[in-house]
Parts: structure tokens; C-alpha cells; sequence
């Protein structure tokens, strides 16, 4: 399933559609979505190094963690970042999100720890103008990777939470909406913690999103008292869970899937199939029938009894193959045609014929025209 998902954002948008947006939800019961985007980010990059992707870049809003973070990540996950400045910029949103540090700082310029960070690294100071972010988010792409014709570029955001701390719903939709129908973004996908909102708000994202994926627990947590939170945390964060996915295709269909996940020490995240007793349990949850599909022994010899029409039984007569263009009864003396217009022959053999009077003497015998050609089809 995750895989489904990895290709439906490497295959990216049919031409004059949307790109296909993926919303990743987590709660408190299970905090594992950063691991399933860093998954996602992960294999895209791969397929976008590899020439797999329709995109040739992938910008990405760093909002929880720092650009270096991502690059650490990448390189972890066998990613080339030596060529990032290539195939990725990223848009720091993390290290000066309202420009503070730049006001303390005189208007010096907030350097990065790392050169390598540094040269894919664009920092952005005002998080607030949706207009201001979304210009950079497509100068980014457009200058960093690509060039004429039909290239598009990949988005991620890392937390649509943080950024929903510093605007309201509306023009974070915005900003979504207008990703969607930019003509060079290929596909785009969000994180964000579905405890921390409105419902109105998580509905507002998963209407603008083609496949919705959602982080849970194998099996619900039992309401956890803040009292006795310390004794039961290790229970109530377990790395076990399960990834649900609806799919919303493109004919208005909806598909919905579901996997388990195990987070690893390392922090990598492995998706299996659902267990073979799951998939017991689904069958018996199948409403029955009031007819039965399997037949008896005793319609099942009835059903042998029946004569299928042109089936010969044999009955001690040889076996002849019925060619659709004469009797099984004709000799083979009556090869030519029934077709006559003498009268009166053959009155006692039983056989039919065929009498044909002209309607006038001036039509033709044969004719080869077409009786509709005079109407206007």
C-alpha cells in the first residue's frame, strides 16, 4: 500500500488535471507520521535521482526540523545529497519563521552550520504571507531544476500544523489549492496532527487531497488520565500500528486499504501486509446470503441429465457435425440451393421453398445499389 502511494506521487498529474495531493494524519495514540513522510520523501528522491518520476525536483517546506536534519536523513537513506543543489531546495521555514532572529540581530544574516546545507538551503522570514510563500515555493522550482516545456517540480510540507499556528484555515487551503493547479508542480503531500485541530479543519484537508493516509494504533488505546500518564506511556506509544489509505480516483471511485507499520530503533519505518487472521476475521464480517452458490449432489446430476440444444447423443448413428448451412437430414445429392421459383416440385418430399415474385418488370434482377443511398445519413 505504501508503495501505491510512492507511485501515484512518482507518476505525478495526467495533463490538464490536478497533481495529486496526499494528506498523512497522526494523533497522540500513534506519532509515527514524520516516519511515514520521511519514507515517502525518501523513495521519491530515490526515483526522481534515478529518472523514475515525472518530476526532476522536489522543494521542500522545512516548518518542525531544520534543513540539516533533512539532509542528514537523506544521506542515511543511501540519497546521493552531494548533487542536491541539482534536485532538491529547501525552504527554511524553521530557523527564523517570523524573521526574530533577524530583527535581534540587526538584519545580519542568519548563517547555516553547514556549507552543504547552505547551498540548497533558502530561508524564509515570514511564514504568515501565503502569497510571498507560495511565489518562492515556485521561483524555487522553477529556477532550480526546471526548465522548458512540461518539467514539473515536487512539493512536501512537513507539518501543515506549524503552519496553520501562524495563518488560518483559508489561506493555508489557499496556498494548497493553488500547488494543486500550478501547471509545474508534479504532486505535493503534507503531514499534519489531526488532535491538534477542528474537524472542519481536517475535512477542509482532506477535501483537497486525492489520497488520505492515517497513522493509528493496532488497536485503540483506553483513555489514558493525565495523573497516571508516566505509568502508562510506554503501552500508549507502542511502534506497532496501522496505516489506513483512501484512495480517490480519478472516475470518482474510492479505494480503501489498509497495512501494517513497525518503527524500527533506527527510525525507519517498515510496512507489512495485513496478517492472514485479519483477514479471517474481514471474511466473517461478509453479511450472508439468503441463497446458496454450490449445487447438491442431486442438482448436480440433474444438471448432467439436461440436453444442450445441438448436442448429438450418438444412439448408434454416425457422428455428424452440424455446419449451420444445411440439415443434419440432407443427402449429399440436394448440394444445390432451396431457392426456386418453380412451383409445384418436390410437393411430397417435405422440404420447404422459397417463392420470390418481383414487385415490377423493371427491377433488376441482381442489383448491387444501395436501397439507402438517397437518405441523408
Amino acid at each position: 500500500m505504501a508503495e501505491s502511494i510512492c507511485r501515484a506521487l512518482r507518476d505525478g498529474a495526467l495533463e490538464g488535471e490536478l497533481a495529486p495531493a496526499l494528506t498523512i494524519k497522526d494523533s497522540m495514540d500513534s506519532p509515527f507520521g514524520f516516519h511515514a513522510f520521511a519514507h515517502l520523501l525518501a523513495q521519491l528522491s530515490i526515483n526522481i535521482l534515478a529518472g523514475k518520476s515525472q518530476s526532476r525536483g522536489l522543494v521542500l517546506l522545512a516548518f518542525s526540523r531544520s534543513p540539516a536534519y533533512y539532509v542528514d536523513l537523506l544521506k542515511k537513506r543511501g540519497v546521493d545529497v552531494g548533487s542536491s543543489d541539482k534536485w532538491i531546495q529547501i525552504l527554511d521555514c524553521y530557523t527564523d519563521p517570523l524573521g526574530w532572529k533577524e530583527r535581534l540581530m540587526e538584519g545580519e544574516k542568519v548563517s547555516n552550520v553547514h556549507q552543504e546545507v547552505s547551498s540548497l538551503s533558502n530561508l524564509c522570514t515570514n511564514v504568515r504571507d501565503m502569497d510571498k510563500l507560495f511565489s518562492s515555493i515556485v521561483a524555487l522550482g522553477k529556477a532550480g531544476f526546471v526548465g522548458e516545456g512540461t518539467v514539473r517540480f515536487c512539493v512536501a510540507i512537513d507539518s501543515v500544523t506549524d503552519m496553520l499556528r501562524h495563518s488560518s484555515t483559508s489561506a493555508v487551503a489557499g496556498l494548497l489549492s493553488s500547488l494543486r493547479s500550478n501547471d509545474k508542480v508534479s504532486s505535493t503531500f503534507w503531514l499534519v496532527h489531526e488532535d491538534l485541530h477542528e474537524e472542519r479543519v481536517i475535512a477542509a484537508l482532506e477535501y483537497m487531497s486525492s489520497i488520505v493516509a492515517s497513522v493509528e494504533p493496532s488497536t485503540p488505546s483506553p483513555y489514558v488520565h493525565r495523573g497516571n500518564l508516566d505509568n502508562s506511556y510506554p503501552e500508549h506509544n507502542s511502534t506497532n500500528g496501522r496505516f489506513h489509505v483512501r484512495f480517490k480516483r480519478r472516475n470518482g471511485r474510492v479505494r480503501i486499504i489498509c497495512e501494517d507499520f513497525k518503527v524500527e530503533h533506527s527510525g525507519i519505518i517498515k510496512f507489512t501486509s495485513i496478517l492472514s487472521e485479519d483477514a479471517i476475521i474481514n471474511q466473517g464480517l461478509i453479511p450472508k446470503v439468503h441463497f446458496n452458490l454450490q449445487l447438491s449432489e442431486k442438482e448436480l446430476m440433474d444438471r448432467a441429465k439436461v440436453v444442450l440444444p445441438f448436442e448429438h447423443q450418438g444412439n448408434g448413428k454416425p457422428i455428424q457435425i452440424y455446419d449451420g448451412r444445411r440439415s443434419l437430414t440432407e443427402s449429399k445429392e440436394d448440394d444445390k440451393p432451396l431457392l426456386t421459383s418453380e412451383k409445384g416440385k418436390d410437393e411430397g418430399s417435405g422440404k420447404g421453398e422459397i417463392v420470390y415474385f418481383r414487385d415490377s418488370d423493371d427491377e433488376r434482377p441482381d442489383s448491387d445499389e444501395d436501397p439507402d443511398e438517397d437518405l441523408d445519413i
